[in-house]
């Protein structure tokens, strides 16, 4: 096992660390939580572990699937080996059915199910709060070249359409999510992770929430919610 060195970066949910391997960093998950641009702060019991967990299973599956990431194999419950990414600095959004901001902006009730994908964009910065932005942002700011949008747009969809899939035979909504992405070696690689923390999932027969909006919106039992995810995941 690559051996843990100094810590490069501790974002809100996760901390970076050095390897002996210039080609391995060490992710450990945090129990930390944050919302509303780090308004709001907590602790979810094990959230570290589950995330690390659900990650660890998404990023297996996708790589199954031809989509490339960053990880290289689970540590421990907690900790997984990634390989290092020059982050592209744009977010980007994949949603399936109106939840959050996007009902808010639209003025549309949250649970309606949009007839196609919706793609949307935002500038990876916590001091502005991530803005959402346009392929002609992108441009201007030379956030990313315009191949490599492209292959990011593939890459989204692709990872959309997996996980709808799989997660329906789980009895799971794949309501929106986040993905991250950055460069390894002239490669556009999936990066962050992947779990209740970045993707709002919903319980296909009751419509209960099963990720971070339950800390969110003070909705309780958000370890139960989150611990119910990887129980699905883990019936494989």
């Amino acid at each position: 096992m690559a051996q843990k060195l100094a810590l490069l970066y501790e974002g809100k949910a996760k901390k970076i660390y050095r390897t002996a391997d210039p080609g391995l960093y060490l992710v450990e998950f945090k129990d930390d939580a944050t919302a509303f641009d780090g308004a709001k702060k907590g602790t979810i019991r094990d959230k570290g572990v589950l995330n690390n967990l659900i990650s660890e299973k998404f990023f297996r599956l996708l790589e199954e699937h031809g989509v490339p990431t960053h990880f290289v194999e689970k540590v421990n419950e907690r900790e997984m080996l990634v390989r290092p990414l020059d982050i592209i600095k744009v977010e980007v959004v994949v949603r399936n059915i109106v939840a959050g901001s996007l009902a808010k902006r639209l003025g549309m009730p949250e649970g309606t199910p949009l007839s196609r994908p919706v793609l949307e964009y935002y500038y990876k910065s916590d001091e502005l709060g991530d803005p959402m932005i346009n392929d002609f942002h992108i441009q201007s700011l030379e956030l990313a070249t315009p191949d490599q949008m492209e292959t990011i747009r593939e890459i989204a969809f692709k990872v959309n359409n997996v996980l709808l899939d799989y997660l329906a035979e789980r009895d799971i909504d794949l309501v929106d999510f986040k993905l991250e992405f950055g460069v390894c070696r002239d490669q556009i690689m999936l990066g962050d992770e992947i779990s209740p923390d970045t993707c709002r999932l919903w319980d296909r027969k009751t419509g209960e929430r099963m990720d971070k909006d339950r800390f969110r919106r003070d909705l309780g039992h958000v370890e139960e919610a989150y611990a119910e995810v990887y129980r699905r995941l883990a019936g494989d």
